[in-house]
């Protein structure tokens, strides 16, 4: 399908080893610039990947790791916001202004649904500047219809662009950095995956599947000296404006969410993996998963009956 911009272990999840770390001092640059290290850009010297870099949070991310000193490759096939026609000079477009600002950028308009699109990309970042630090995930569409009205192409078009991309994507960057030894994977989700959101049923199954993914993607790769994090945003964007609590606003902006994404594709977030990160304008928290203390049966050898469960149902949910 078409790209657009868009419970391990305690130790396996969490902020491993409990770090805490401070940025570097920040001044204010040119106008229309971003910030600076007061010293050097966080990522100079790095490499990165990001996909559905053509608009939005892609494109907003794709700038600001430029200005923080990365070379990039770019991905996005250049579609509608759901998926539709092809567009390579999107891309193109991004890449271009990007290098007029001196950074040293490739250009993709390959499809991550499908794993040799996804392969494509590693390989044009080791052709064209020897190593792969980050790989950043932001590529996606939009097709809402209520569970009533969903049809197997609106369902399988959303999940190929944002899972199946998304696996493709992870996958084929671990091989890399497992060679390496070290790297930085970062993913989009959404706090649909979590908690659901009426008219979404594919945008929230494929999320999930993103958390789900990251998570465990985070546990087998801690070993390899790989980070796997994902991002929850909220903001105003070609796939969101349509929405009324966005239409108002300039507060939810994707340049509000991008420096989250540099944060966890940075060395500032060497110790952090498996984690969900949400952003919206001036606010970040992370999402936890919890499991209530439960109640225990110490007869009948412990086997509940569904009668019991009924009865104990709201106890069950507490704590």
């Amino acid at each position: 399908m078409r790209t657009t911009c868009r419970y391990p272990s305690a130790r396996g999840l969490g902020l491993i080893g409990g770090q805490t770390r401070r940025n570097a001092r920040i001044r204010r640059t040119r106008p229309g610039a971003r910030y600076h290290s007061a010293s050097m850009g966080i990522l100079e010297g790095q490499v990165a990947v990001v996909t559905g870099a053509g608009n939005g949070i892609g494109r907003a991310v794709a700038r600001l790791f430029a200005e923080q000193g990365a070379s990039l490759v770019l991905n996005d096939l250049g579609t509608s916001p759901d998926g539709e026609g092809t567009d390579p000079a999107v891309v193109e477009g991004v890449a271009e202004a990007l290098r007029d600002l001196g950074a040293s950028v490739m250009a993709s308009s390959d499809d991550i649904s499908v794993r040799a699109g996804a392969e494509s990309l590693t390989r044009l970042a080791l052709d064209s500047f020897g190593k792969l630090d980050a790989f950043v995930n932001c590529a996606g569409i939009v097709r809402d219809r209520a569970l009533l009205n969903m049809d197997e192409v609106t369902w399988r078009s959303v999940l190929s662009t944002q899972l199946d991309g998304t696996f493709n994507c992870v996958q084929a960057a671990a091989v890399v950095m497992r060679a390496q030894n070290y790297g930085h994977i970062v993913n989009t989700t959404s706090g649909a995956g979590l908690i659901g959101n009426f008219g979404q049923v594919n945008a929230s199954a494929a999320a999930g599947g993103v958390i789900g993914l990251t998570r465990t993607a985070a546990i087998e790769l801690q070993r390899h000296g790989i980070t796997v994090n994902a991002v929850a945003p909220i903001a105003k964007t070609r796939q969101t404006e349509h929405l009324p609590m966005l239409q108002k606003t300039a507060a939810l902006s994707p340049e509000h969410v991008a420096p989250v994404y540099l944060f966890l594709a940075s060395s500032l977030a060497k110790d952090v993996t498996g984690q969900v990160l949400s952003v919206a304008g001036s606010r970040i928290s992370v999402y936890k998963t919890v499991e209530t203390s439960g109640r225990f049966k110490e007869t009948d050898d412990g086997i509940w009956t569904a009668e019991e469960i009924a009865d104990q149902f709201m106890e069950l949910t507490r704590g």
